[in-house]
């Protein structure tokens, strides 16, 4: 057990302890002519009374909640509650520890031993003891809804924690993945070649000149500004997709087999910046020659709670393992399990010559 977790335990016991002792000390102060000074607290109501609670907090609180409520099965999490509700209502733990400590008080000495008068209660109650089991138990009803509160309390806060927690993650992941991506795409190398190319365009005066400028210009704008948002629209994305294979496709050349096939709407829906930027990124970056042909697949099929991504690579020699993995792609599976932790999917695999990358998302 580590410390986090020892920690954790204590503050439940030392919780447990508290709680009881109070209710404990509600009971015997709270009958002074009926009840013994001595509290059977092994007896069977008073065991049956400090299990119930503890079982109906964490009942809810690592049962019901997680499985029910948080899955959105309100109506079966409402239906627990009632249950639970009405096994304490009936049951009266509570009433039962009360009704049992004020029955010690008509216990006589053994034999052979001093003492007071034994105490009858019919001598000083003809009409009966004043408290007798009533059909509605007040306090396990107040502790019960106390218990269930607390429980719920417990469980929306730890969601809370673990959800800023995320956030401040994938905020410093989201920082390390753009300076990854600078470094790694936008780099004085992919410049100099980008630049080198459309100089060239211009020289010959070629009409592909002031759309292959206009194309780096809108890389450059969405990594600078866009990029800083938690999340962009999806059309965002793959507008600088497009430009980044253009560019790339100016500077290899023939070299360069790109197929970009797009299907489904993309409309009113956003996804963390550069997220499908790193993995097309990553496929140029390991997947070209300067020699031979280079295969670059590029797959997106967006629905309406869900998206499909793939890029598929040919792998050379030169490409260990190792360096496929590349920093921004390992920064790409931080923000993907900070920022979706159940809701995607990914794999890559290196199968008969060639890299491939499948993610879905689901909105």
């Amino acid at each position: 057990m580590n410390r986090s977790s020892a920690i954790t335990v204590s503050m439940h016991i030392a919780g447990w302890l508290l709680f009881y002792s109070m209710v404990v000390a509600f009971i015997a102060n709270g009958n002074p002519n009926g009840g013994s000074s001595e509290l059977p607290l092994l007896s069977g109501p008073f065991l049956f009374f400090f299990l119930v609670f503890p079982a109906i907090f964490y009942t809810n609180r690592f049962l019901l909640i997680p499985k029910l409520f948080n899955n959105k099965q309100y109506l079966l999490y409402a239906l627990a509650f009632a249950g639970l509700f009405l096994l304490v209502f009936w049951l009266k733990p509570f009433d039962g520890v009360i009704n049992h400590n004020q029955g010690q008080g008509n216990v006589r000495p053994p034999d052979g031993m001093t003492g007071p008068p034994p105490f009858k209660l019919n001598e000083f109650y003809p009409q009966g003891p004043p408290h007798k089991q009533s059909k509605f138990d007040i306090m396990s009803t107040i502790l019960f809804l106390l218990v269930w509160l607390f429980s719920s309390a417990m469980f929306v806060f730890r969601q809370w924690r673990q959800s800023e927690q995320r956030i401040l993650q994938a905020e410093a992941d989201k920082a390390n993945a753009e300076l990854s991506f600078l470094k790694a795409q936008v780099n004085p190398h992919f410049l100099f070649n980008t630049l080198n190319n459309i100089y060239s365009l211009a020289v010959s005066k070629s009409e592909h000149t002031a759309d292959s400028i206009m194309k780096l210009s809108n890389i450059m704008r969405y990594i600078t500004d866009e990029a800083r948002e938690d999340k962009v629209d999806l059309q965002q994305e793959l507008d600088c997709v497009r430009d980044y294979i253009d560019l790339q496709q100016l500077r290899l050349g023939k070299n360069a087999q790109v197929m970009f096939t797009l299907t489904g709407e993309t409309e009113w829906k956003k996804i963390p910046p550069l997220l499908l930027m790193t993995f097309v990124e990553n496929a140029f970056k390991y997947g070209v020659s300067n020699h031979e042909p280079a295969p670059i697949v590029i797959r997106l099929e967006a629905a309406e709670k869900e998206l499909y991504f793939e890029t598929i690579n040919k792998l050379y020699e030169k490409n260990t393992p190792l360096e496929r993995t590349g920093i921004g792609q390992q920064n790409a599976l931080k923000r993907l399990q900070h920022m979706y932790p159940s809701k995607h999917n990914i794999s890559m695999e290196s199968e008969n010559g060639f890299y491939t990358v499948k993610l879905t998302l689901q909105f």
